[in-house]
């Protein structure tokens, strides 16, 4: 690496590029962009029923109402009805079979958003309603017919043969709520027509280019007509990487229809009707085990509510096999996972995509062994590691080659005085009848890279104006999780220049194509490897100047500090930039980076489909009141991985975000559906994400010395998803509070998740089965 010494480069900690805008109120996001003249704003109406036919949708009087200016429906549709992402079986518009409550079926184009809503209620709808499959069980119940594909398998050994022959054995069944990405800035499009048939769509969202594609699908236009492009968003977490077709395409639509700029904006009722979530989980499993903890047999059943398509079920569920070992060597495992339609919204991308539910239950699991052998469940964590080779390859065949996660264990149990604070907290249980704590300390692994091997690729863009600065372009999107200042980091490192003569500007898809989500932890791996192809680029241009202007070799020629050193002649960085222009120097590049050394075969679920794993751990401690159920973390303490870190303050970031979010999943944010399919859980007053108070009041994040194994940028690791299933550590130690009621002899049955209601439901039944 060059010497050091110029403002922002790698691994120094930086803040936010927008973090003053955010707290002032002055970030621009697409509902703050001046409106365009002669603009509609359209309202889009959702069907009231879970599963029924549409016979017959009468909108004259919509259409008649006063400030509207033109209906949509699936007939005005002049290219494809879809906006599914992976298969053609997400329509914009119902036209007869209406498949869940909040379904898009029309779209009132008025003057005003308020006069769009109110003539959409002047629609006269026909409908044959018809039974509704809601949840996990009856859609298994139903059987084949609910299946979005055949069960798929993964695994090695004879699994059943193990677990009928060792030494004990235990059975576990839990149920796992879904979670709604709560983003702060809702679901928006803005739609522009321009001439011969462009049209510019500003969309909230994580895939410009997979929005791209599908306006254009709906529009029967070629993609090259269609430019999306995305500043900044107020959140995402998934939820913006499939869900904000459905916006731009309504938008794109009606812009194309009438001529008019459209803006499609979901207020957060609609929002959660509409959108998808994550995967509610039922897994069951058996496992068998020595007298030392040690497993030698583990199976698994997962089922998941996907909802009325399969968005990107496919993916998530694979995730969620691939992490349900998690950091624990299975020497002979079965895995099996089953993919169910419901006639509920279409589950989709949500943080951790599958991963987090299929941890859930192999810790679940850990500490029920520990409970049966009372031991303490660390032991039995660290006894079942991943190890030295025999003991280092997953289920799908993947040798895990940088396994960090007993050496973070340990220190991390070292630091936090866990094994101490274990015991006093039993002694303090012994003497409080009411108030019981509870603590545990649980792993992460977690994989890095798409799944789907060609999604692992990104462009960046970056010109050098003659003036020295900078401007910089890549395919990834910011949604606050600190992208574009990373990755302007990379490049400042590159030319040696302080960060601010870098110029962050939006995704463009006219600027970068072909781009892949911003998702799966990935976003600076990929962009930041791109942008330093890149800038790369250039500084070799540069270089092959200097040496030719100073006459010396290339190998003379160093950039340092803003300056560049060529023999024994210095110049500054911009000095030379005005230099190669004159001399007719291409100063702008573009740059490719491809994952290397991955693949996946999804036939056999087997082979590499993960670049590398982060790990970390966490020690949580909480406390439950035994008479209403009420809980709180009192207490958290984690050690991370990040590699060697980009930007070490924009990481501890992310992983107490990330934390509190997969806290908030586990405990207080309970989606609730009725009998009819109907969301009844649609806004803050109803479904509660955690507040500024929730932060437990100790709350200590420590990065791990490390640096990847593997040649990422600067050796740095992915930061976005892996803390979120740290929060796992929440729900263990809720059950070994909830065991202390029945005096450590009863093992609890404790659902995700974990409301005051369930805590109370578990605390309850400890009782009763103590008492049989």
């Amino acid at each position: 690496m060059a010497e050091r010494g110029i403002t922002g480069g790698v691994t120094t900690p930086r803040q936010h590029d927008s973090a003053h805008k955010h707290v002032s109120g002055s970030a621009i996001y697409i509902d703050d962009m001046p409106e365009p003249k002669a603009l509609l704003h359209a309202y889009i109406a959702m069907s009231p029923v879970a599963h029924g036919r549409l016979k017959a949708l009468d909108l004259e009087a919509v259409r008649a109402a006063a400030g509207v200016e033109g209906v949509l429906t699936a007939a005005d549709i002049p290219g494809k009805n879809s906006v599914g992402p992976v298969r053609d079986d997400d329509p914009l518009f119902a036209r007869n079979a209406l498949e869940y409550v909040g379904q898009p079926v029309f779209a009132v184009l008025a003057t005003s958003l308020e006069a769009a809503r109110r003539a959409a209620k002047l629609a006269k709808w026909d409908i044959d309603e018809q039974d509704a499959v809601i949840t996990v069980d009856d859609a298994l119940a139903a059987g084949d017919a609910m299946h979005l594909e055949p069960v798929q398998h993964m695994g090695r050994g004879d699994a059943g043969a193990a677990i009928k022959t060792a030494k004990n054995t235990l059975e576990n069944h839990i149920r796992i709520g879904g979670q709604d990405h709560f983003y702060l800035e809702g679901q928006i499009a803005l739609a522009v027509p321009g001439e011969d048939g462009d049209i510019v769509v500003h969309s909230s969202t994580q895939h410009p280019s997979e929005v791209q594609h599908l306006v254009a699908g709906v529009l029967n236009i070629p993609d090259s007509f269609v430019t999306v492009e995305v500043r900044r968003m107020g959140g995402g977490f998934g939820g913006k990487e499939t869900q904000p077709a459905i916006m731009a395409s309504v938008a794109a639509l009606g812009a194309a229809i009438t001529g008019h700029p459209v803006k499609v904006r979901l207020d957060r009722d609609d929002d959660m009707h509409m959108t998808g979530k994550r995967h509610d989980f039922v897994i069951t499993s058996r496992v068998g085990f020595d007298e030392s903890g040690v497993i030698s047999g583990y199976r698994a059943h997962l089922a998941s509510r996907c909802g009325r398509s399969m968005d990107l079920s496919a993916a998530i569920n694979d995730r969620a096999l691939f992490h349900s070992d998690n950091c624990y060597y299975l020497d002979a495992v079965k895995f099996e996972s089953a993919r169910l339609k419901t006639h509920t919204v279409s589950n989709t991308a949500f943080r951790g995509f599958g991963g987090p539910q299929g941890m859930v239950m192999i810790e679940r699991v850990m500490d029920h062994i520990a409970f049966a052998l009372e031991q303490d469940p660390l032991d039995v964590r660290l006894a079942n590691l991943y190890g030295a080779p025999g003991r280092d390859m997953t289920p799908y065949g993947m040798r895990v080659e940088d396994n960090v996660a007993g050496d973070i264990m340990r220190q991390l149990a070292e630091t936090s005085d866990y094994r101490a604070r274990r015991a006093a907290i039993r002694d303090w249980n012994a003497a409080s009848p009411v108030i019981k704590r509870g603590i545990a300390l649980t792993p992460v692994k977690f994989g890095i890279s798409f799944t789907t091997t060609h999604l692992n690729q990104a462009g960046a863009l970056v010109h050098i104006y003659t003036d020295g600065s900078i401007h910089l372009n890549h395919g990834g999107t910011e949604m606050g999780q600190g992208l574009f200042v990373k990755v302007a980091q990379v490049v400042a490192e590159e030319f040696q220049v302080d960060i601010d003569r870098v110029k962050i500007t939006a995704t463009n898809t006219g600027k970068v194509p072909n781009t892949s989500a911003t998702a799966a932890s990935s976003g600076s791996d990929l962009n930041g490897m791109a942008a330093r192809a890149a800038a790369r680029t250039i500084k070799a241009r540069l270089t092959d100047f200097a040496a030719d202007s100073f006459d010396c070799a290339p190998g003379d020629v160093s950039f340092q500090r803003g300056e560049v050193r060529a023999g024994n002649h210095v110049l500054t960085f911009d000095e030379l930039v005005k230099r190669a222009y004159l001399a007719r120097v291409s100063l702008s590049a573009n740059g490719f980076y491809k994952t290397p050394d991955i693949h996946y075969d999804r036939a056999t679920h087997t082979g590499r489909p993960f670049y590398y794993f982060a790990y970390g751990a966490a020690v949580s401690e909480v406390a439950i009141d035994t008479l209403t159920g009420e809980n709180k973390v009192l207490a958290v303490d984690i050690l991370h991985d990040v590699g060697r870190s980009l930007n070490p303050a924009i990481d501890k970031g992310q992983i107490e975000g990330g934390f509190v979010q997969g806290m908030g999943w586990l405990t207080t944010e309970e989606l609730v559906f009725d009998d009819k399919g109907a969301l009844k859980t649609h806004a803050p007053s109803t479904y509660k994400i955690p507040a500024a108070s929730d932060r437990p009041a100790h709350f200590n994040i420590v990065l791990f010395e490390n640096e990847n194994h593997m040649p990422t940028i600067h050796r740095s690791k992915a930061v976005g998803e892996p803390p979120f299933m740290l929060a796992i550590s929440v729900l263990s130690a809720l059950t070994d509070a909830v065991a202390s009621v029945g005096e450590y002899t009863v093992f609890p049955k404790l659902n995700a998740p974990a409301t005051p209601e369930a805590v109370l439901t578990a605390v309850e039944d400890i009782k009763a089965r103590g008492r049989a």
